[in-house]
């Protein structure tokens, strides 16, 4: 994900075939339903917001916070051409990398989310708040339907398109097993950043589990009074995002797994660390929208303690990536 990686020596036909074409056709249409019900809201609009949401009480803030998620989702239209499009293999690695990292770590959790919610609300979970009853919904309930459902086809189509794109320019720099990797590719630095990510993603990993498991010690009142059957699957989720980004650390730095696809640890390196950053980082971000109470204080640990974990975890990937296209440039100079 850096300048160094390579380019291939024959640049492959990116966007003349049928199936990128396709998937990029659904990528863009599916950002249409999130782009136009946020511009709607923008404009003052309140369609599928209920009377008494507090999304009513800080027009402001809340017209600033659709601004962002905008050009965030806009952002999936540029990556979608930027994948499928000839001149896009000239994009340098990193300008393309770090924006397919973050629409992996910000949709990621959704696509599992969502889906794992419907079913347990089907087999008797709560979809509204357990506790308080009678608070006032944020949204309609068709509102969650068609923005997960968008954003589900979102992340379909354009994990798709990276892996066809990566495949193309950089498919070399995962080829073989954990085994046939050479020693010196990562060092003893590299494992000591590891195993710090390791000891970092303790206290996360415990407190997710614990209030996934219904605890509430360390949550505020607003989240102990609105647990539903989506708060426990997203809270059980970020603890598994953590188990895959630090799982994946270790595979690469140690060298275990010895069997495994190389691009294995990978996977669980990329899709681990920037679900384990991203949402971490979007939920930290959410009191400034005013919508809700400041976190409490082990809340706001959590969220730290993920995104140095997702963080280490990410520099340890970039490191393999760089090194393994160093040396493949120097055997064939």
């Amino acid at each position: 994900m850096t300048q160094t990686l390579a380019h291939p020596q024959v640049a492959p036909a990116v966007g003349a075939d049928r199936p990128r074409r396709l998937l990029r056709a659904v990528a863009i249409a599916s950002c249409v339903p999130y782009l136009a019900l946020k511009a709607a809201w923008i404009a003052g609009s309140h369609l599928g917001i209920p009377q008494g949401s507090t999304l009513l009480e800080h027009r402001g803030s809340m017209a600033v916070a659709n601004g962002v998620t905008v050009l965030l989702d806009g952002a999936v239209i540029v990556l979608a051409l930027v994948l499928t499009r000839p001149w896009g293999l000239r994009a340098p690695a990193w300008l393309l990398g770090l924006p397919a990292w973050v629409a992996t770590g910000l949709l990621a959790p959704i696509m599992a989310g969502f889906p794992l919610q419907l079913l347990v609300d089907l087999l008797g979970g709560s979809p509204a708040a357990s506790v308080g009853g009678d608070a006032e919904p944020f949204l309609d309930a068709w509102v969650f339907g068609v923005v997960y459902t968008g954003f589900i086809l979102q992340g379909l189509t354009l994990g798709a398109l990276f892996v066809l794109y990566a495949r193309d320019r950089w498919g070399g720099l995962w080829e073989g097993r954990v085994w046939e990797l050479p020693v010196g590719l990562i060092g003893p630095a590299q494992r000591a950043v590891a195993a710090a990510a390791a000891v970092c993603a303790l206290l996360p990993l415990l407190t997710h589990l614990l209030w996934a498991c219904g605890g509430t010690a360390g949550l505020d009142e607003r989240h102990v009074t609105g647990r539903s059957s989506g708060f426990y699957v997203m809270e059980a989720l970020s603890a598994v995002f953590l188990a895959l980004a630090v799982t994946g650390g270790l595979l690469l730095a140690f060298r275990r797994g010895r069997a495994l696809p190389v691009m294995v640890p990978l996977a669980l390196v990329w899709v681990g660390s920037a679900a384990t950053v991203c949402w971490a980082g979007w939920l930290s971000l959410a009191p400034l929208t005013d919508v809700a109470d400041d976190p409490a204080p082990l809340m706001n640990l959590t969220y730290a303690g993920q995104m140095i974990v997702g963080i280490l975890v990410a520099c340890l990937g970039v490191h393999f990536l760089a090194e393994r296209s160093a040396s493949r440039k120097s055997r064939t100079a």
